[in-house]
């Protein structure tokens, strides 16, 4: 591709665990490099705009949609994982039940969204609050393998550990299916209308590859 002519890709992804994981921080982190202790529940969804310059020929803008805790056995998770060509499965290490709760969200992502020929859309285990926690290693290597999980990564938004690479990895995977010539499908396309969001401002950043797994 002749440079100036960089092309444009919008890809939806989705960030989901149950309620108090540290979605919101994990987002307001990744795009505003903000923390704050006090972040008001989501209520269904919200969604913040990434603008990534992944490559001299590529600019990927990443929006992240922030789906409420509470949501996961709403009728309405159907309508906003439409589209979607990732996800971002998120618990929190001091809460057991929020990792009791990853399959859930995860059988409940696989169910309403998949990629052509229905292939799971690829998801990204965050295990967040680790600056409060030792590591999870060898349980999350074999429990990811086993459960479909492309990677994992222990996470905190308050001391911004591996946000940025766990997000390059997920896109890192998506580039790859995108690239698939039995990918016929353009899996950009999102319908937002008749929806309230609070559009949040975008930052550039330049992003390495994904880590090599």
């Amino acid at each position: 591709m002749a440079s100036g002519t960089a092309q444009e890709l919008l890809f939806k992804v989705l960030v989901i665990g149950d309620l108090g994981v540290g979605k919101t921080s994990i987002i307001k982190r990744y795009v505003h490099q903000i923390f704050s202790q006090h972040y008001r529940a989501t209520i269904g969804v919200d969604f913040a705009l990434k603008v990534i310059h992944w490559d001299n020929n590529t600019v990927v803008r990443l929006q992240l949609w922030d789906i409420a805790g509470q949501e996961r056995y709403g009728n309405m998770t159907r309508v906003y994982y439409r589209e979607a060509v990732g996800a971002l499965v998120v618990f929190d290490v001091t809460r057991a039940s929020t990792f009791e709760a990853v399959l859930k969200w995860k059988d409940d992502l696989d169910s309403k969204v998949t990629l052509n020929h229905g292939r799971p859309v690829p998801a990204v285990l965050l295990a967040n609050k680790s600056d409060q926690l030792a590591s999870h290693s060898p349980k999350l290597d074999t429990f990811c393998k086993e459960n479909g999980f492309v990677a994992w990564f222990e996470t905190s938004a308050k001391e911004n550990t591996n946000i940025e690479e766990a997000a390059n990895c997920l896109v890192e995977h998506i580039m790859t299916n995108k690239e698939n010539p039995g990918l016929e499908r353009e899996p950009t396309s999102l319908v937002l209308s008749g929806y309230s969001h609070s559009h949040r401002d975008h930052l550039n950043i330049n992003c390495p590859s994904c880590p090599k797994w």
